[in-house]
């Protein structure tokens, strides 16, 4: 049965998922060769563009992964201290470029403008703004890109979200050919009335690996879920997946660079598709593309070339590493942006729950 582990007042169900022998995967494999040519595996999002071969959170990096076939791309956002809002994964900028401070207080424009500012890896590229992706987006070519845009918690939301919106309603028909393509993805609740009041058009997601907040706070507000992949191993995590599919909610999973990993997410068991998310998010958009004609081409040949073991030898993926990393990553979104219980009244799934409970 497995040790049942008590945090708060939930009982978190043991992991690792059940195992299924090689000669079992080998049968259910042989049941479902006719299935694999009408399969439709996920999409391929690249995460902060095609950050494994080029600077992350550049145009060139977001170019190079609509160049490989990436569906969509990720990138995150900050605003400047003159009210730019710029394509950057953390608050300040040593990690990543040639220069230093917190973009909150820095300007975009002047002699010492982060207009100036560039990336330390090669080839060297300047940090874009969200009106120059937008504008990249915006190219009859690229009219088919999704955009995940990954709200980090720094934000004041409001601020954040109207600049935002004067960018995105700027466009011709923005309402047809771009609106549709970007979704909004918020890590803490209290971000999510801001964007209701001021993106009211965009497509709301939760980003974060806590199955409790993305049942408790996030479940009747988004219509996207993305996760972390190890917490989708757990068997909570398994439950979580198919909560998402009998709701018709869109499941994303992240950062999955390992072909081991992606190919988790398409092992066949009892002729259907164990993970069935509808897309990962990937440093290194080429491979996952490659292996996806691979699979598409010879699904059995494929699949039986790469073992499940991580699920059981990798500390990551068991339930008590994920229940601390949980705890270490809440407190680090309460520390900088509220806690969550007073940021938003709880709704959905694990609302109800707790609801039957008392």
């Amino acid at each position: 049965m497995g040790i049942y582990t008590r945090v708060g007042e939930n009982l978190i169900p043991p992991s690792p998922l059940p195992f299924l022998s090689p000669i079992d995967e080998i049968n259910t494999l042989s049941r479902t060769t006719t299935m694999a040519s009408a399969r439709t595996l996920p999409d391929c999002w690249g995460h902060r563009g095609a950050s494994a071969a080029y600077p992350e959170n550049t145009l060139a990096s977001f170019e190079a992964a609509i160049r490989d076939g990436a569906e969509g791309i990720e990138s995150d956002v900050h605003v400047s201290s003159d009210d730019v809002v710029i394509m950057f994964h953390d608050p300040e900028l040593s990690r990543t470029t040639n220069s230093t401070g917190r973009i909150k207080d820095r300007t975009w424009y002047g002699e010492n403008g982060m207009e100036h500012v560039r990336t330390v890896k090669e080839p060297r590229q300047a940090i874009p703004t969200f009106a120059e992706t937008v504008t990249l987006l915006m190219k009859p070519e690229n009219h088919h890109v999704k955009f995940n845009i990954d709200v980090k918690p720094q934000n004041n939301p409001s601020r954040l979200f109207s600049l935002m919106n004067t960018i995105i309603t700027s466009q011709p028909n923005w309402q047809t050919v771009l609106a549709p393509r970007l979704v909004l993805g918020l890590w803490h609740p209290s971000f999510i009335q801001p964007a209701k009041d001021n993106l009211p058009h965009l497509t709301r997601s939760f980003i974060g690996i806590s199955l409790s907040a993305a049942r408790t706070y996030f479940w009747d507000n988004c219509d996207f879920f993305s996760m972390g992949f190890a917490v989708l191993a757990t068997t909570d995590g398994e439950k979580f997946r198919k909560e998402c599919k009998d709701a018709g909610k869109k499941l994303m999973v992240w950062t999955v660079n390992k072909p081991e990993h992606m190919m988790e997410h398409y092992t066949v068991m009892d002729g259907a598709v164990r993970w069935g998310v509808d897309c990962i998010l990937t440093d290194v958009t080429k491979i996952w593309l490659d292996m996806r004609s691979a699979l598409y081409a010879d699904y059995e040949k494929t699949i039986l070339q790469y073992s499940r073991t991580f699920l059981w030898t990798t500390i990551d993926f068991w339930t008590p590493y994920q229940l601390l990393r949980v705890y270490v990553q809440t407190s680090y979104l309460e520390k900088i942006a509220g806690p969550f219980a007073s940021s938003a009244p709880a709704t959905g799934v694990g609302a109800s729950l707790r609801a039957a409970v008392v």
